[in-house]
């Protein structure tokens, strides 16, 4: 297989549900009654990837029919696809997900099946027993992929529960063939009018067009803020130049730029949290602190579990202002705050721009294999304290490498 012909296959979407923070505003996915046309699928509740929480915690998200699933890929991957295939594998010991891979391009034959054992593989690791399929195209496109798909995932025991290809506002089921309720014209759908959209809107998830509006959303910022950030990134490599020319050494450097950094942290997510930004100048300083590994490392442990919106409010801000030579750090603190949030679009898009700036930026590339694997959000928490952190250094100081 060519690598020139191999399309993106990121595990780019976390089904909504399986939030590491109970307290968060998202919903349990309950795929209640799956509906191919009038004739109901029994199968069963989806859990979420964090520890059991009660219905009362969080709103109920059903999926009950095609139009249903249509509308709640959008919010699950955080963009309306195009040209993809989007797998939702559910009814496993735990663990829910959507993921999405770019259609093979025409003339690629051998592809749909390795795509596919590709699919299967991640949902037989993670324990899915069904699963929904949806692909986003013109038909000699999806229906390779789904094909191979629905063939693959049936000698793996997963049972494909609905088979759909979307276009131009309308869908078309694999699985049906009665004219009656799967007309060979397809089915209009709107996805404003559906129940699954109102209420994905009202927890405040959003769906951007695409995957470049996405991308846009951790675009550094333009006109006079990035001329201020200039100045402001100036001031502070010139802060920094000081401390070297006052005869520290590297050891004493970098000591001194974690006591700089664990304050400054704390001040700046608790100030953003009451709606008070940081200055184009504390941002310049914490990208030039943020260089050194270990100060970046605290600012992964305190991570907090319990306001993971915070956290990523906090760090996109933090990437879009920093100038590029920064952003990877912050990138990679935002893909990492995402992820266990379960977006992993938005995780995606954060570690696209981290390697862009550095491709041997080593977090970077730890948490894409992290995400591609499909690795749950639980399981990629970081369960380190600032102590054993820092303990872990300390080690490290008194041993290093050879």
């Amino acid at each position: 297989m060519g690598s020139e012909a191999q399309p993106e296959a990121h595990y780019e979407g976390v089904m909504t549900g399986l939030l590491v923070s109970p307290a968060s505003p998202h919903w349990t996915v309950v795929h209640s009654a799956v509906r191919v046309c009038r004739r109901p699928l029994p199968v069963g509740r989806l859990r979420g990837m964090n520890s059991p929480t009660t219905r009362t915690e969080r709103p109920t998200l059903k999926i009950q029919s095609p139009h249903d699933a249509v509308s709640a890929v959008p919010y699950l991957l955080g963009f309306h696809p195009a040209d993809s295939l989007v797998a939702i594998g559910f009814d496993g010991p735990g663990a829910t997900c959507a993921l999405r891979l770019d259609l093979p391009r025409p003339g690629t034959a051998d592809l749909p099946h390795g795509l596919a054992e590709h699919v299967s593989d991640l949902l037989a690791r993670n324990g899915f027993r069904q699963a929904l399929l949806l692909g986003y195209g013109a038909p000699e496109r999806v229906t390779p992929l789904i094909d191979a798909s629905r063939q693959v995932l049936a000698a793996r025991g997963i049972t494909v529960r609905e088979a759909l290809r979307v276009a131009d506002g309308r869908w078309w089921s694999y699985l049906c063939q009665e004219p009656a309720c799967c007309p060979p014209e397809g089915t209009a759908y709107d996805i404003s009018s559906s129940v699954v959209a109102a209420e994905a809107t009202l927890a405040g998830h959003v769906a951007y067009a695409d995957r470049a509006e996405l991308q846009r959303t951790v675009a550094p910022l333009t006109g006079p803020a990035r001329q201020a950030m200039r100045e402001a990134t100036d001031r502070a490599e010139a802060r920094f130049l000081l401390w070297a020319a006052g005869g520290l050494q590297p050891a004493q450097i970098r000591e001194r730029m974690v006591e700089e950094a664990v304050p400054l942290i704390a001040g700046l997510t608790a100030r953003a949290a009451g709606a008070d930004p940081p200055s184009d100048d504390e941002i310049a300083w914490l990208g030039v602190l943020l260089t050194d590994l270990r100060v970046r490392d605290e600012a992964w442990v305190r991570m907090n579990a319990d306001d993971p919106a915070a956290d990523i409010a906090f760090w996109r801000d933090v990437l879009r202002r920093v100038e590029d030579p920064y952003a990877a750090a912050p990138a990679c603190l935002l893909a990492y705050a995402a992820y266990t949030n379960g977006d992993g679009g938005l995780a995606n898009v954060a570690l696209d721009r981290a390697l862009a700036t550095d491709p041997a930026y080593s977090l970077a590339g730890i948490l894409r294999e992290v995400i591609d694997a499909g690795i749950p959000p639980s399981k990629a928490r970081l369960s380190l304290t600032p102590e054993e952190l820092a303990a872990a250094y300390a080690e490290q100081d008194q041993n290093p490498p050879p």
